[in-house]
């Protein structure tokens, strides 16, 4: 008679212990596959290793579930679901057939009837053998899934196992910005997190910390769909639902290989816009990069800034009104202006600092503007600058200055021309040509210049000479007598006298060279 001192349970028969016996000797596996189901005859049955069968069996059905206990691991449950047109008969004993047919395992039940569906009553019903044995590390299950039922415990399980294996995770409610103490309800990017919230963490000074949390008053746990190596995997997907800064980013865990939860680093990175093949990437509407530094030379991908920077067009357009100061270096690649109409001096940067091909064009305009250029430690050289020195001056004109080995290579020079009787034409190489009708001074009588009684007249430029006057020549230029001689005296870059070997003043035609 069952009361509440009869005790239920299963245990290896003396068949069923020999054969897991001889399978762990073999080093194969054991395979219960069946469980039988039996009324004991009426009576309440006692259970016993010697049992070769049940005392009266009624039902005979493959196993839906063959799992170790997780209180005792040498406890194995065997569980068979009875669907509703199955019954009619009670359930008092019951017992596991292994795949070879051998009557491995018995054990009591407390007495039930399943009924069917005729007598208006049926369920399914879930019933499971708890099996005492030596050892359950050679145990397996095998299951032929169109034969048997799944309790919705057991799906439900399964499914969530598979679906925590996926790579695409549920959302996060933040993402984590800075190392923080994986404890306490906080604020992570300006949210304040309540009790139950998902956070993505991925930004810990021990990278084996970051991962996936659920965040509470106390510590931290790693959140159920990513608790577990076989859960976090690499390309893992998850996205970020509030933020002041992370708010609907999506990042993607990029740590390859085998990776072991706790132990191994984890990074994460934004692939929020998704992206594009390394190997010949096409990208479309208007991707941007950083801008490699000024004169870099790797193989760092060029922007349109770095190359207006660099070389092609000029960068941009800089002017200097200050009667002195000096040219930064960020100005290389610009067309600079010194436009005041006065006098001024300025300093470029030390060649020797700069890369070679580095260049600054600079212009002076205007008949006043007078540019006088210096450089630490370094010389101009090249055809506008004549020779080797210290400085250089411009002066209504424009020139490039290149730095080639430690100095700056001069170019150019032309500028401003005036076409007229009286003008001036500015060359390439930094000479500058002027012309002009003038007057020179002449004597009372016919003697020698020097006399006391002999005068010159004064003809200015058109413009002055930036650096030097090299030479002037004055020719008679009056109706007459065309023995007269003239004489130049005084020459400055300014202009210069003329005297006449003739009585009276006359008319000259004069040309002169300087730079």
């Amino acid at each position: 008679m069952v009361d509440q001192n009869t005790m239920f349970g299963g245990m290896l028969t003396t068949l069923g212990a020999a054969k897991k016996t001889n399978c762990d000797a073999l080093g194969i596996p054991w395979e219960p596959k069946y469980m039988l189901i039996g009324d004991g005859g009426g009576a309440d049955p006692v259970p016993s290793p010697t049992q070769t069968k049940l005392v009266n069996q009624v039902y005979r059905a493959q196993l839906n579930q063959l799992r170790v206990s997780p209180t005792d691991s040498n406890v194995l449950i065997a569980e068979l679901v009875l669907p509703a047109d199955i019954g009619g008969w009670w359930m008092r004993e019951l017992a596991l057939e292994d795949k070879d047919g051998v009557f491995s395992a018995v054990g009591n039940m407390p007495p039930s009837y399943k009924p069917l569906l005729p007598q208006n009553s049926g369920r399914n019903q879930v019933v499971r053998m708890h099996v005492i044995t030596s050892g359950t590390s050679n145990i397996q299950l095998k299951i032929d899934p169109s034969v048997v039922l799944a309790t919705r415990e057991y799906v439900d399980q399964r499914i969530m196992e598979e679906l925590y294996k996926l790579d695409t995770k549920q959302s996060v409610r933040v993402a984590t910005t800075a190392n923080i103490a994986l404890a306490g309800l906080q604020s992570v990017d300006g949210v304040a997190l309540v009790a139950g919230d998902r956070v993505l963490v991925k930004n810990q000074a021990a990278a084996k910390d970051n991962g996936l949390y659920v965040a509470a008053a106390g510590a931290w746990a790693r959140a159920a769909d990513a608790d577990t190596s076989s859960e976090v995997t690499s390309a893992l997907l998850v996205s970020v639902e509030q933020g002041t800064s992370q708010a609907d980013t999506r990042w993607q865990l990029i740590t390859d290989g085998v990776i072991v939860l706790g132990t191994t680093a984890l990074t994460f990175q934004n692939v929020t816009q998704g992206f594009a093949p390394i190997n010949s990437p096409a990208f479309m509407g208007t991707p941007t990069a950083p801008t490699p530094a000024r004169f870099d030379k790797t193989p760092l991908l060029a922007t349109t800034e770095f190359v207006q920077l660099s070389k092609g067009g000029y960068s941009g357009y800089a002017e200097y009104q200050a009667a002195s100061g000096s040219i930064p270096v960020s100005d290389a690649g610009k067309y600079i202006g010194f436009n005041s109409g006065g006098v001024q001096s300025y300093s470029l940067p030390d060649a020797n600092t700069l890369p070679l091909g580095v260049s600054f064009f600079i212009e002076a305009v205007g008949p006043a503007s007078v540019l006088t250029l210096t450089a630490p430690n370094t010389t101009f050289t090249g055809v506008s600058a004549q020779a080797p020195s210290s400085s250089f001056r411009l002066r209504d004109s424009a020139c490039e200055f290149i730095v080639i080995g430690g100095s700056y290579r001069v170019v150019g020079g032309g500028g401003k021309s005036l076409v007229a009787r009286n003008g001036y034409e500015r060359m390439s190489n930094g000479l500058i040509r002027m012309w002009g009708d003038g007057g020179a001074g002449g004597h009372a009588s016919h003697c020698a210049f020097g006399n006391s009684i002999a005068k010159t007249t004064y003809n200015a430029f058109p413009i002055p000479f930036p650096n030097e006057l090299f030479g002037v020549v004055a020719n008679h230029n009056s109706a007459g007598v065309s023995t007269v001689s003239i004489v130049t005296t005084g020459e400055t870059v300014n202009g210069f006298y003329a005297a006449a070997s003739w009585s009276v003043d006359c008319s000259v035609r004069w040309s002169a060279i300087g730079r």
